[in-house]
C-alpha cells in the first residue's frame, strides 16, 4: 500500500498556533505517528505544544539533518508501515532544510507527497520587502570569514541591481548585526536593503530603507532573532 508523506511547516515564533497554523496542519499533524525531523527535542516540543491529546512517547521519531545519509533514510522510508511526517526546525520542511532528502526518497519510492500550508520565513520576508517577487533567488547562509562575507555581499548587490532578481539571504542569529555592518560597509548608499526579523512574532520587524538611511537610524533589534536579509529594486 503506497504511504503519504506529510509536509508539516512548524512555527516560526513561539506560541503563534491560531495566527501561524492551519486547523488542517493541527488536525493531520496529530494523526501522524512516524516523522522525520530535522531535532528531535525540538519536534517533540512543537508537538506536545498543539496540546491535542498526544503521547509523545508512542510517537516515531527519525532524525534528518545535514549530515544524514541517503541509504540510512532509505532504509527507514521504505520500510514505513504508515502515513509520515517531515517536520522543519522552524518553518516549512524542504526548504532552505535537510527534509529535502526525505522528499527526494519518497518520489523514487513512489510514495504520495502531499505539503500543506503554514509560514515560511522566505516568503513572508519578500512578500515585506516590497521587492519584485516575479524573480528571486534565495541564498541561506553567506561565508563566515568577513572578507568573503563581503565578496558574496557585493556579488548578491550587484545581480539585484543589474537584473532586478531579488537576493535573499540569512545568518545565524547571533550574528544578524555583524551581517549588517558588513552589508552597511560594503553596498552603495543607494541600495536598497530590506531586513525581516522575529516574522510573525508580536515583536515581528520588516523594514526596507536604503543603505543611506540603515547608515543613518539606530540598529534595528534583531540580535539573536531568525531574519532574513535581501536587496531588490
Amino acid at each position: 500500500m503506497s504511504k503519504n508523506i506529510y509536509l508539516v511547516p512548524t512555527l516560526l515564533a513561539e506560541n503563534t498556533h491560531s495566527a501561524a497554523l492551519p486547523p488542517d496542519l493541527i488536525e493531520k499533524a496529530t494523526e501522524l505517528k512516524v516523522f522525520f525531523v530535522e531535532n528531535i527535542k525540538t519536534a517533540r516540543r512543537f508537538l506536545s505544544s498543539l496540546t491535542m491529546g498526544i503521547v509523545i512517547d508512542d510517537l516515531t521519531f527519525y532524525e534528518l539533518t545535514k549530515d544524514s545519509q541517503f541509504e540510512e533514510v532509505f532504509d527507514y522510508m521504505m520500510h514505513l508501515e504508515s502515513d509520515a511526517g517531515i517536520l522543519s526546525e522552524a518553518g516549512c520542511p524542504g526548504v532552505a532544510d535537510p527534509g529535502a532528502l526525505a522528499v527526494e526518497i519518497a518520489h523514487q519510492l513512489e510514495y504520495k507527497v502531499i505539503p500543506m500550508v503554514g509560514p515560511s520565513s522566505i516568503l513572508l520576508a519578500l512578500m515585506a520587502s516590497g521587492f519584485s517577487g516575479q524573480s528571486f533567488a534565495f541564498h541561506g547562509y553567506l561565508p563566515i570569514d568577513k572578507k568573503e562575507r563581503q565578496k558574496r555581499i557585493k556579488e548578491l548587490e550587484r545581480i539585484s541591481l543589474s537584473t532586478g532578481q531579488t537576493q535573499l539571504f540569512m545568518e545565524t542569529p547571533y550574528r544578524n548585526l555583524q551581517m549588517l555592518e558588513s552589508i552597511l560597509e560594503t553596498c552603495g548608499n543607494q541600495t536598497l536593503l530590506s531586513i525581516s526579523a522575529n516574522i510573525t512574532a508580536p515583536d515581528a520587524f520588516s523594514k526596507t530603507y536604503s543603505i543611506s538611511k540603515w547608515k543613518s537610524i539606530s540598529r534595528p533589534d534583531i540580535h539573536k532573532k531568525p531574519a532574513i536579509f535581501s536587496f531588490g529594486k
